[in-house]
């Protein structure tokens, strides 16, 4: 964690100590602000004078959204938007050491004005990232009132300039309005080292990095630098100590400076020292260390800060991404920043972001692209501890802009980056989700390079295939290759499936492609059933696969499945949400989860050993079906009841399908071999009986259940038959009920307003999950009772503990003391990449039109081609290799790759190895063959050109999608064009 956090776990007693006293004894003390708030929707006229009476007003612990239960049950355009207040009362302790007070909030929705004690103190008006706030001098002895008053409209605009700012769009950002994050205070002496937040403060924290790191030998430089403020008004000797602690708390490394500030002037300190025998942040393996800055001045300490992070060493050349020295193709998920849940939005215990953010490493992911702005910071701090690397955005839309709009989203970078620049799990920070001018990424990388110049993080954009500043780059919807800076899809396969539709054999049914609810706007090509998005998966990942690192010279980086969780943003079809992820809203997952944990489960290539069968295996008797089973393996068998069936067909290298599978009640058994048929494991399913019962299951942070107004209990209800086994094509009503100190927020199935709020709705497909949330300062039993007619009930039990509560201020306990997930191992030593093919160089090309654009079909741009004059006979391009060598492979981007197919004959010297027609594809189109001998490859169109409709490759709404190079020939039939070729040898 960026602040010192650690303070807050000061044993206090609640009887008979003054605040006061427990404050004096630190040297600063940063406590949570969330609790005892008020809040009045609307305009309120002097709703910040102290004198107000609020007492009437919605009493609230932050973080809260004023509009949380619009999540799920609105679509993201209609989520209620306007003015609302917030006002907190409260005193300061006594005799605390108060020289200097800020409040840090982590983020706002949209604009805020803030107020103490009836005077105008500040406004911030991002939107999204967090502000602070200097108060020392607005407050009071006894009773303060903080007032802010909110605006989340969408065309809410800034003051100063009457500009909108891009990145508040009906399209993606979900508007969770008021103050939605958390807030702190923090007590400081008039010598401080100042808080990472600029905007408002001016001021940049503390900067944690490692150079000179040796991964093999565990050692590295740590370097430490502290900006410090001196207010006291005079000149300041002290000693700054360093102290460095590991993951259990041991001290690893201390090392001390000598430091003299002047007065009323900010200095940057900085020291260094060798930090040995290190643990290396990695995948899946959040190892945090935490690193203690401290100043001293005659012997005692006057002020200290905690910073949890973590070491690890990065590369991005020759066209990939290199973590711990070992090559990583980026797997996981474009998510959308909101990563909120149903009935309360993002403003979630810190507990259920590690339970989703962990969700996403168990499905075998390593990188999560939050989409469009910046996530708060619990979300962060969340990927640093479950090991998950993050593509980090500031803000935007899908364009470059100008002028004073360019600058808020410059502005919003640099909070961005001085706010995020120790959290280990941030390796690349996006300049915008849309191509950028070579003069706005200079601008970028200048902020990166004043601000974060050691933290080993690209700094990149969207496309930027072209670009000679940009250090990483990539597309939405199709693959790049590159042999320099990586290109990662960062955001692939907008396909959706509702969790309850398994398949068209299945109640209710749900042919692929359309919906029981279908009526004409269900976006039909993308709306699958279980057994086709599962497959669909497959499809959309292989092709990124095909051309991973290893496959040559020029190689795809890897790709980002868009969404993880189903999100209220962007609703496409009879629902009001996105259903596109691969987990549902309350994280349950659906079979495309387990597909992307066989083919993710490896740093490149997969485990062998993964494998799912997709599906259940309870149906109607009679029933034939295709049964999909997902493998690494080379080889799949398929038993039923003990019984071998069929032969499967392999397609996209993962997907086994044994076609017209008559049903059985009993056991299917699927067994993967490798190439030699060594068998590498096997999985069941079994026919379930009918059902009998539910069960209830408890899920919570692992640091306990606590008071605090914010942590979050969950519930999970599962449809067992007799024998415990859930009963997986049931949908019965459950109702619940409960008891104690607590609020019911509920779950989400398909239904009359999706169910939210509801304390009655369906466990679809067997199973569904409520949330729960505590009450602030009341502990105590909580039970919760499950029902439904016909089945044996189930009830649960838990005990909310207590918080340590002072005045306005309490230890926020329900964040502290979160487990980092280390599930995956260390990660180092894996072994080096496994090259497949081998690149041939070309030395010179000729073609039959247009010769001075012929370099441009192997130049590494992905934004140039050579095309011919559109005449057949002109239609042919030939390459000379750099050597005579074996040739077998070739890899092509033909411009309309998703939309076109060519027939073509290729000749390596006059040797005919290929007479076809091509396929469409998501970029690259493949042609293997015997190996031959030779010096030259020519490609050449036979006859005319044939337009596709690819249902895969088709935007809802009429968008419409790249599909190579921007010149309009798609309806030419003597038309070649290339865009990138590769010649291979395979290995």
């Amino acid at each position: 964690m960026i602040e010192m956090r650690t303070i807050l776990l000061i044993v206090l007693t609640l009887v008979g100590l003054n605040s006061g006293s427990a404050l004096q004894a630190q040297s600063n003390v940063t406590l949570s602000f969330n609790a005892d708030w008020r809040l009045m929707l609307g305009e309120q006229e002097n709703a910040q004078r102290m004198d107000l009476d609020d007492s009437e007003w919605k009493s609230v612990t932050l973080p809260h959204a004023w509009n949380e239960d619009d999540a799920f049950s609105k679509p993201i355009h209609e989520h209620s938007t306007g003015i609302a207040w917030y006002r907190k009362t409260f005193e300061l302790p006594d005799n605390a050491p108060v020289d200097k007070v800020f409040l840090e909030f982590e983020g706002l929705r949209f604009g805020a004005e803030f107020y103490l004690n009836g005077e105008w103190i500040a406004r911030h008006e991002n939107g999204v990232m967090a502000v602070g706030l200097d108060i020392s001098k607005y407050l009071k002895k006894g009773k303060n009132v903080l007032a802010i008053r909110t605006d989340n409209r969408w065309d809410y605009k800034e003051k100063a300039t009457n500009f909108v700012f891009q990145w508040n769009d009906k399209n993606f950002n979900a508007n969770y309005g008021g103050i939605p994050k958390n807030v702190w205070i923090h007590f400081k002496n008039n010598l401080y080292q100042t808080l990472p937040l600029y905007f408002n403060l001016k001021t940049t924290g503390t900067y944690v990095y490692a150079k000179d790191i040796d991964v093999a030998k565990r050692r590295l430089n740590l370097h430490v630098e502290t900006e410090v403020a001196n207010e006291s008004g005079a000149v300041k000797n002290g000693n700054w100590q360093i102290r460095v602690y590991d993951a259990e708390g041991k001290l690893v490394k201390s090392f001390d400076k000598k430091f003299t500030i002047a007065a009323e002037t900010k200095s940057m300190l900085s020291s260094q020292a060798l930090l040995q025998e290190v643990n290396f942040w990695n995948w899946g393996y959040g190892y945090l260390y935490t690193v203690e800055s401290s100043l001293s001045i005659d012997n005692k300490q006057i002020d200290s800060r905690k910073i949890k992070t973590g070491f690890r060493k990065t590369a991005f050349k020759d066209g990939m991404l290199y973590l711990n020295n070992q090559v990583i193709m980026a797997k996981g998920y474009a998510q959308r920043t909101s990563n909120e849940w149903p009935g309360v939005g993002l403003s979630v215990a810190p507990w259920l972001s590690d339970f989703s953010n962990q969700l996403m490493v168990e499905s075998n992911a390593n990188m999560v692209r939050w989409m469009h702005v910046s996530p708060w910071k619990q979300d962060v701090e969340s990927c640093d501890r479950v090991g998950l690397m993050q593509m980090l955005p500031a803000g935007d839309a899908e364009k470059d802009v100008e002028g004073r709009r360019w600058e808020q989203r410059t502005e919003l970078m640099r909070d961005v980056i001085i706010y995020y620049r120790n959290n280990p799990s941030v390796i690349l920070y996006e300049s915008g989700n849309e191509s950028i001018s070579e003069q706005h990424m200079a601008e970028m990388k200048a902020i990166r390079d004043q601000y974060d110049p050691y933290g080993g993080r690209a700094i990149g954009s969207r496309e930027m295939l072209d670009s000679k500043l940009a250090e990483y780059g990539g597309e939405m919807l199709y693959i790049n290759k590159s042999a320099k800076h990586p290109l990662i899809a960062t955001e692939y396969m907008r396909d959706e499936a509702l969790r309850k539709y398994w398949d068209e054999h299945t109640y209710p049914y749900h042919p692929e492609g359309k919906g029981p609810l279908y009526k004409g706007n269900d976006a039909s090509d993308y709306n699958r059933n279980q057994d086709q998005f599962a497959a669909e998966a497959v499809r959309r990942w292989y092709e990124y696969w095909r051309v991973r690192p290893g496959t040559g010279k020029r190689v795809s980086s890897g790709g980002l499945n868009i969404i993880f969780s189903d999100s209220n943003t962007h609703y496409r079809g009879e629902e009001n949400y996105r259903r596109s992820g691969e987990v549902d809203a309350m994280r349950i997952p659906k079979d495309a989860f387990f597909a992307h944990q066989v083919m993710w489960d490896g740093w490149v290539d997969p485990d062998p050993k993964g494998m799912h069968i997709v599906g259940h295996w309870n149906y109607d008797a009679g029933t034939v079906k295709d049964v999909l089973v997902v493998s690494a393996g080379d080889k799949v068998e398929l038993f039923l009841n003990n019984k071998k069936l069929g032969t499967a067909q392999q397609s996209n290298r993962f997907l086994f399908t044994f076609p017209a599978v008559q049903f059985e009640a009993g056991e299917l058994k699927a067994v993967s071999y490798d190439a030699k048929g060594v068998k590498l494991s096997e999985q069941t399913l079994k026919t379930a009986g009918l059902p009998s019962q539910i069960k209830l299951k408890l899920l919570h942070g692992a640091n306990g259940i606590y008071a605090d107004g914010n942590d979050m209990v969950m519930a999970e209800v599962e449809v067992l038959d007799e024998n415990g086994q859930r009963c997986p094509t049931v949908n019965p009503m459950i109702d619940f009920s409960f008891a104690g100190p607590i609020d019911w927020i509920g779950g989400i199935a398909q239904g009359p307003n999706n169910y939210i709020g509801s304390t009655a709705l369906p466990a679809e497909a067997g199973i569904n999950r409520v949330l729960l949330r505590t009450q602030f300062g009341k502990p105590g039993t909580v039970s919760v009772k499950a029902m439904s007619n016909g089945l044996k009930a189930d009830s649960l039990s838990f005990q909310i503990s207590d918080i340590e509560q002072q005045g306005a201020y309490f230890q926020k306990a329900s964040s502290e003391n979160l487990p980092s997930y280390m599930g995956r191992g260390d990660g180092l030593g894996i072994g080096p990449l496994n090259v497949v093919r081998t690149s041939l160089p070309i030395a010179s090309v000729t073609s039959g039109a247009n010769q001075q654009k012929a370099q441009a079909s192997i130049d590494d741009n992905e934004l140039t081609d050579w095309v011919n004059d559109g005449k057949i006979e002109n239609a042919w391009i030939s390459y000379k290799l750099e050597k005579k060598s074996l040739i077998d492979e070739i890899d092509m981007k033909l411009n309309n790759f998703r939309s076109k197919v060519f027939p073509l004959a290729i000749y390596v010297d006059d040797q005919k190895v290929f007479d076809g027609t091509t396929t469409t594809s998501l970029g690259y189109w493949n042609a293997q063959f015997p190996a031959v001998e030779g010096s030259t490859v020519k490609i050449q169109l036979k006859g005319d050109t044939e337009g596709k409709s690819e249902n895969q490759h088709a935007e809802i709404g009429g968008k419409k999608l790249d599909d190579g190079v921007a010149r309009n020939d798609a309806g030419s039939t003597g038309t070649l064009s290339i865009i990138e070729i590769d010649l291979y040898k395979r290995n």
